[in-house]
């Protein structure tokens, strides 16, 4: 049997969480820096063709401020730029917690929160969970980072952009889609948007950050694949990032690196 073609790879890195303040909870806000340098090299070497920031990139640092949290997000997104001039971003909740979306997005040079692209016959969808669920915008009004959801009119647009999508599609949200009802981490609209990406029969993979450790889960066919935080634990060798590889027959690889390199999905070949 002929070997499937290549027709992507994408650079991952979820919750950097720079900023210019103290560790605590075993997060070494400062050293991200660093981490995401190495992880540039590496993933430049290993010939990505689009990068994806899987959300909080940036973090409050020693007291909300709004003018220092654009300063961190300059010099983190900086770096960033390094990896790829194809770079895409997923809102985390700590992204949103000082600044309003549109100041982030502003920063950062994009436009939207939630959207697709198509590369190379595959199909990324973006999504934004940082609303309440009240449908209020995290950074809008005050929240609480457990009531995350998806709104409706986010819901029909994703519904919409999957009826028109074709080749393989992977997915990409910062919150859990695959998490029980009881967690903390989970999206409170998961299982209506689970039932989206099922119905269209084209999703293979959905790729999140949030809970900050590697996880692995296949919920009807679908994988959910769940990456550690970059933030947690001092040094290089407690980074992780990865490199994920899409496949003409649908098939995908995850490839992870550091941290990642233990994930449950580390080289193996799956979604076919």
């Amino acid at each position: 049997m002929r070997e499937p073609k290549l027709l992507l790879s994408v650079g991952l890195v979820t919750d950097i969480h720079y900023c210019d303040g103290n560790a605590k909870i075993n997060r070494f806000y400062r050293e991200s820096l660093g981490k995401l340098e190495e992880a540039g090299r590496v993933l430049q070497e290993a010939k990505i063709d689009l990068a994806i920031e899987l959300g909080d990139l940036v973090d409050i640092g020693p007291k909300p401020d709004p003018e220092a949290e654009r300063a961190y997000l300059r010099t983190i997104d900086a770096i960033f730029a390094k990896v790829s001039a194809d770079r895409h971003y997923v809102l985390g909740n700590h992204c949103v917690t000082t600044l309003k979306k549109a100041d982030f997005l502003a920063t950062v040079g994009k436009k939207q929160s939630w959207y697709a692209l198509k590369r190379n016959g595959v199909t990324l969808i973006v999504l934004d969970a940082c609303f309440r669920s009240d449908g209020i915008a995290y950074g809008e009004g005050p929240f609480d980072w457990k009531d995350t959801d998806i709104p409706l009119k986010q819901r029909r647009w994703l519904a919409h952009t999957l009826r028109r999508a074709s080749g393989p599609v992977v997915v990409f949200v910062h919150q859990r889609l695959d998490t029980d009802e009881a967690s903390p981490y989970t999206i409170r609209s998961a299982q209506d948007v689970r039932c989206l990406l099922e119905a269209s029969g084209k999703v293979r993979l959905v790729v999140m950050g949030h809970s900050h450790g590697n996880a692995l889960s296949t919920i009807n066919g679908i994988s959910y694949v769940t990456l550690a935080a970059m933030v947690e634990g001092s040094g290089l060798e407690n980074s992780g990032y990865s490199k994920l590889q899409v496949f003409s027959d649908g098939s995908l690889e995850l490839m992870g690196f550091r941290k990642h390199a233990k994930h449950p999905a580390h080289g193996k070949r799956f979604g076919a």
